[in-house]
């Protein structure tokens, strides 16, 4: 049986916090290893605790959530950031994507959703809420660099790319197409040193922004 997944629950607001900790502890898989109210919590538990996931709230007394994500990915490498917040504004999405997070939910999103989230982080695989991803994507203009990018793919690598756009885990995308888990993450380490870019979330908004896949 595979071990939980280690999850830090960061926010402000006790009630928030409280109710999501005791919805994740009902959650098979999920352990949390801790709490935060702020930002610089977060930080000294995230570097202590070494969970797998941290559950961030952007706005925080102390330190934000950004700034949080910023010092947890310097110090605690190891350790992926799933935002979860009200805010899909530009001052938050693409400054927390840019700080290390590889995950974005708003908090209208339901149980299911999140649960999903946390699984598929804690693989480093991300995971954005779609009102996020197409704020992302209308930030974006395409650029004559970003075609020759895409014309280094091979064809079985824009297979991959396309399905990592629409949310498949390195399991999935195996399965589809007949491969070996193994195959399929050495195409995905190839891919994001093609496009130059850090994390599948970044591979994935890349995807959406040249056409590759669609939101619908």
């Amino acid at each position: 049986m595979s071990e939980n997944i280690r999850v830090l629950v960061v926010d402000d607001h006790p009630v928030v916090r409280k109710g999501l900790i005791a919805m994740l502890d009902t959650e098979e898989g999920i352990q949390v290893v801790g709490e935060a109210s702020n930002g610089l919590e977060a930080v000294e538990l995230a570097i202590s605790l070494q969970p797998q996931v941290v559950l961030m709230d952007l706005v925080m007394p102390e330190m934000d959530g950004i700034e949080a994500t910023r010092q947890i990915k310097q110090k605690a490498k190891a350790v992926n950031v799933l935002v979860l917040t009200s805010f899909s504004t530009n001052d938050k999405v693409l400054p927390s994507l840019n700080a290390g997070a590889i995950g974005y939910l708003l908090k209208d999103s339901n149980p299911t959703d999140l649960v999903r989230a946390i699984h598929q982080v804690a693989q480093g695989e991300g995971s954005l809420h779609p009102a996020v991803t197409r704020q992302v994507l209308q930030q974006f203009r395409g650029s004559g660099e970003e075609e020759k990018l895409v014309e280094e793919l091979t064809d079985r690598e824009v297979e991959v790319l396309r399905l990592m756009a629409q949310g498949y885990s390195n399991q999935e995308i195996a399965k589809i197409l007949v491969l070996s888990p193994a195959t399929v993450h050495t195409h995905v380490s190839r891919i994001l040193t093609k496009l130059n870019v850090a994390s599948r979330t970044q591979a994935a908004l890349y995807a959406l922004r040249k056409g590759l896949v669609n939101l619908d």
